[in-house]
This record gives structure tokens, sequence and C-alpha cells, in this order.
């Protein structure tokens, strides 16, 4: 069943990993989907449109979602999947650069977007939907990613301010958190041990693979989403109980 016909989504840092699952999951239910990254995707072009855009850089996000509404008439579906992510380090080297380099992207470039898409989500027909990706590590405080952890649990806070503050246009606004998941991004920190260890203090032991990850985005940008909101929801087979 097509739940999400007729919806224009744009799914930020989708080149691969989550980002890309999330973009074919969402076009695979019916909506048309906006893939933007700095990189070049992997996704098949003729199925998403993509668009480069760095959305620490206003004007990318303002060409990016004017192209998407000049394409599609508007923007119904907001997934703020863009993020860095770290490897692991002390407190006491981290810097002040590298902090607000974290902020930058992981917390400020998802108030852009809904900043910018905002006009066009509040006039959805559909009710308007913003789905921040954000992480487990805010609650589990893994330790040598503190600019990681902080700008993630940074968008956590935003998310129940936007629910606030949005939720008088009908705009539905929540935090989804996956668990460790095997992506280019993640492998690059993490060997099969680390990824091992997060599976074994899960609940029900299975790796948790992009394609399943998409399906809860899907399930709160479709219509039986349409009264959940502030929440923060992590997708990690039982690690995180809360």
């Amino acid at each position: 069943m097509r739940t999400l016909d007729g919806r224009v989504a744009i799914v930020t840092g989708a080149a691969g990993g989550l980002g890309a699952s999330i973009a074919e999951r969402l076009s695979h239910d019916g909506a048309h989907v906006v893939a933007l990254d700095r990189q070049p995707p992997v996704i098949p072009p003729d199925a998403i449109t993509t668009l480069r855009c760095d959305v620490t850089d206003d004007n990318d996000i303002a060409a990016a979602v004017a192209a998407t509404v000049l394409k599609f008439g508007t923007v119904d579906i907001l997934v703020n999947n863009a993020g860095l992510l770290s490897g692991r380090d002390s407190l006491l080297t981290a810097t002040p650069e590298q902090m607000m380099r974290f902020f930058d992207v992981n917390a400020v470039g998802a108030l852009r977007l809904v900043q910018a898409c905002f006009p066009y989500l509040r006039d959805s027909r559909f009710r308007g939907r913003v789905i921040n990706v954000t992480s487990r590590t805010f609650f589990t405080g893994a330790p040598g990613q503190l600019a990681y952890v902080a700008s993630k649990g940074a968008l956590i806070g935003m998310t129940r301010v936007m629910a606030r503050e949005l939720g008088e246009h009908g705009i539905t606004v929540n935090a989804v958190m996956p668990s460790q998941v095997a992506t280019p991004g993640t492998r690059e920190h993490s060997d099969h041990e680390d990824f091992a260890r997060t599976m074994s203090q899960q609940s029900i032991r299975e790796y948790v693979s992009p394609a399943r990850f998409a399906g809860l985005v899907a399930f709160l940008a479709s219509d039986d989403g349409a009264l959940m909101t502030g929440q923060s929801v992590a997708y990690d087979g039982g690690g995180l109980l809360h």
C-alpha cells in the first residue's frame, strides 16, 4: 500500500547510508523525494530527485527548497538526517572549533531546513511532518564522543521545542534514534567487535538495518503518525529502555 501518495519529501544527508534508505523507502511508499547531500548520490537518479546541498549554507538550502517547490509545488515531509559522525577522543582534547562544527551541522543545520520549509509544511494538506535523526548516545553518554553526543542531544531538545511551537500549525516533529547501524559512515569509526558489543546489549539480538529503520520514518510521515509529536523514538532492538 502506497501510504505517502501525493506527498513531497526532502531528505538531507541522503547520498548513502541511512539517508539513502530513508529516501528510497519514502519513494517506494509513494512520495516525491528530493535527496540532498554534499556528496554525489548512490540513489538511482530516475527514482529520486538529487540535489547538492550543504546544510550549513543558507544559499544552498534556499536553492534546494526553491527547486523542490518549483518541481513539485510544496514540501510536506522534512527528514533532517544530515550529520557529522565522530571517532573517539578524550573530552580533554576537544576544542571549541570542533564543538561548534558538530553543532553547526547536526543541530543548526536542522533548524535552517525547518525555517526554510516552514511555509510549505504549514500549508501542507497532509499535515506537515519533521523527522529529526538523532542518537541514543545522548542517553548512554558514549565516552570519547563529546561533540557528537552534545550536538545530537541538542537536536533532541530542539525537537521538543519545535513540536510545541509548530503544533498550532498541525506540524508534527519527532526524533528517531537508530541503534548502531553498519553504514559506510559508521564503519569508519567502529569495527565488527563494536557492532557486536552493541547488539549483545539488545533485548532482540539482531542488527538494525537501514531499511528497517527507514520504516519507522515512513510511519511517522504517514497518516498513522498524525498525532505523534515531540517524541524521541529508539529503534534499536530494545537496547535502550526508557
